[in-house]
C-alpha cells in the first residue's frame, strides 16, 4: 500500500501572487497615505485587482511606473 501525503498548510501571510500588494503596503511602497492610493485607483492612473467585495490589490509594477523621475541630470 502507498501512502498518500496530505500537503503541508499553507501559511496565510505567504503570498499566493508575489507582485500584488495591499493598498496600505502599496502606500508604504509610495511614500504617500492611504487615501491617496485610494484616489490614484478611482481617478484610473493606478489600476487594481478586487478579490472578493472588499480586498483590492496593486501590482508593484504599476506603482514603479507612477514614481518617475523628475528633472535633474541630463
Amino acid at each position: 500500500m502507498s501512502a498518500t501525503r496530505r500537503p503541508a498548510p499553507r501559511n496565510r501571510r505567504e503570498r499566493r501572487h508575489p507582485d500584488l500588494m495591499g493598498l496600505p503596503e502599496a502606500a508604504d511602497y509610495c511614500g504617500v497615505g492611504y487615501r491617496t492610493i485610494r484616489r490614484w485607483i478611482s481617478d484610473g492612473r493606478l489600476d487594481a485587482v478586487r478579490v472578493g467585495p472588499r480586498l483590492l490589490f496593486v501590482k508593484a509594477a504599476d506603482c514603479d511606473a507612477l514614481m518617475t523621475p523628475v528633472g535633474g541630470g541630463a
